[in-house]
């Protein structure tokens, strides 16, 4: 279920049962539901799929600092080799390679299928002739979102930026 802040800015991604827990508790409100309902021994609530939180809830913006991984770096390049384009057997390459001084860094990492890893080896891109499509950087903070999903529902479309 997706979960938006008081202000419906889109911050967490949690499972059914935590949703419906956050709206017995008062401490969000249902923005849309499934079709279908949740049926208990004595009651029958709607099944969430969009939560809004009724109190603000600040949420730390340095994602500069959050762990790299390679689901989100796959996210962050919308899942697409940085070099060729290919959408299969995708792995992480450092631009500047490690071992040249290259850091470990979100604007050192790009997603890039197997083929290209290997052709582009241990070299600088210019030696390699193999530059990213797009300058890496720090991912929005939405990008999250899709780590924690890799199938965005419809109902949440409206909620997330078309950038993520």
């Amino acid at each position: 279920m997706l979960v938006l802040n008081a202000t419906y800015e889109p911050i967490n991604v949690c499972t059914v049962r935590r949703a419906v827990v956050l709206l017995l508790k008062e401490k969000a409100e249902l923005l849309d539901q499934a079709a279908w309902r949740l049926h208990s021994e004595h009651a029958t609530h709607p099944r969430p799929t969009v939560i809004r939180l009724t109190a603000y809830v600040k949420v730390p913006r340095d994602t500069h600092r959050r762990k790299i991984t390679r689901r989100a770096v796959f996210a962050r390049d919308s899942w697409t080799c940085q070099y060729c384009g290919s959408r299969s057997n995708l792995t992480v390459d450092h631009v500047i390679p490690r071992s040249k001084g290259g850091s470990a860094e979100w604007d050192n990492i790009v997603a890039c299928c197997a083929p290209c890893n290997r052709r582009k080896g241990d070299h600088l891109p210019a030696q390699a002739n193999m530059h990213p499509r797009t300058t890496p950087r720090a991912p929005s903070p939405h990008i999250f979102i899709h780590v924690a999903t890799p199938t965005i529902p419809p109902a949440w479309r409206q909620w997330l930026p078309e950038a993520a």
